[in-house]
């Protein structure tokens, strides 16, 4: 995997953005996918989505996030960055998930009032690692 060099596009019915090697904040706004207005903000200290005006990803430091798909059942993608990346997504308001990274489940988590949850993955440059939260049953 690499850099997203146009900070955000298609692929494969999903959307894939960020550029952690940028050494200024760089952005691209209303790029419309499936009905859906994207902003984009990266470079190398943070990496930010927004989808119609509200906030769904965030990482510091930036990362290049490739393949995320937003379902009911939760949000699957793949990062990559140069160092450990603390990242927030917004979900569902006081929602359980379980969390998998490259395919191994490390927890559950709950939200928080607002719907964000937080997780640090480790990083190495070049190296993309699979996340998928999925909410469990009620």
């Amino acid at each position: 995997m690499a850099v997203i060099e146009e900070l955000i596009r298609t692929e494969d019915g999903s959307i894939s953005f960020g550029n952690y090697t940028l050494a200024s904040k760089s952005k691209v706004e209303d790029f419309e996918f499936g009905g859906d207005l994207y902003k984009v903000k990266t470079f190398k200290e943070i990496t930010k989505l927004e989808k119609n005006g509200m906030f769904v990803y965030e990482s510091v430091p930036g990362t290049a996030v490739h393949h995320l798909q937003e379902t009911e059942a939760g949000v699957s993608f793949e990062v990559e960055g140069n160092e450990d990346a603390q990242i927030t997504l917004e979900l569902e308001d006081e929602a359980e998930y379980k969390v998998f990274v490259d395919d191994v489940n490390v927890g559950h988590m709950k939200t928080n009032l607002g719907g964000k949850l937080n997780l640090s993955v480790e990083l190495n440059e070049g190296v993309s690692v699979k996340v998928k939260i999925e909410k469990t049953a009620e």
